[in-house]
């Protein structure tokens, strides 16, 4: 059989906890020090509102674990080439997901936390194009919420190689899928020659 089923299948099951831990990460991230205070008063980053792990490295990514999970499992429902149609399809909106959480991540980890500093509340790395990242002596700007930059830069960071994994795993998909659809025609031909 030329359609990798158990590979999608794989593929699908190591997508259900990257998704999961992509949603830990974003609602982490909207309490800071596991504070709901600064969440209250809307003292979070703005990028943090687009949910780029929960909605998409975190529920839309789910959509394909779930399709890659039961592919083959209803052959009453689905004949094959409709089933890798739809895999090909469920690979697609993946990669859409997982692109969303990383360039959202990346957005907001380039932004910097907003925090209380000497000056009264600001977001005083928005302007510096991420460089503060490689300053780790600037933190201590921050005085509230402690430890606020890293606490984002270690969840933006996990959310950015959760995406990029995530990205791989329905690339992958993607090209089975569509080397199947392409194979499938081949083998029947090979099958009907061996039967005759």
């Amino acid at each position: 059989m030329c359609c990798s089923v158990g590979f999608a299948r794989s593929l699908g099951l190591a997508l259900v906890p990257l998704s999961l831990c992509c949603i830990v990460a974003n609602l982490l991230l909207l309490f800071p020090m596991g504070e709901v205070t600064y969440l209250q008063q809307g003292r979070l980053a703005t990028f943090i509102w687009y949910f780029g792990g929960l909605g998409g490295g975190g529920l839309l990514m789910l959509i394909p674990a779930v399709v890659f999970i039961t592919l083959g499992k209803c052959s009453c429902c689905w004949n094959e080439s409709l089933m890798m149609c739809g895999s090909v399809l469920a690979a697609v909106v993946g990669l859409v997901g997982s692109a969303y959480c990383f360039v959202i991540s990346g957005f907001a980890l380039m932004q910097g936390p907003p925090c209380f500093t000497s000056f009264g509340w600001s977001n005083p790395f928005a302007d510096q194009g991420g460089r503060y990242l490689l300053q780790p002596e600037t933190w201590s700007r921050c005085l509230q919420p402690v430890h606020i930059v890293e606490w984002n830069v270690t969840l933006l960071c996990v959310l950015l190689g959760l995406a990029v994994l995530e990205f791989i795993i329905c690339l992958l998909q993607l090209g089975n899928g569509l080397v199947n659809a392409v194979c499938r025609p081949c083998c029947y031909k090979q099958e009907y020659s061996l039967n005759a």
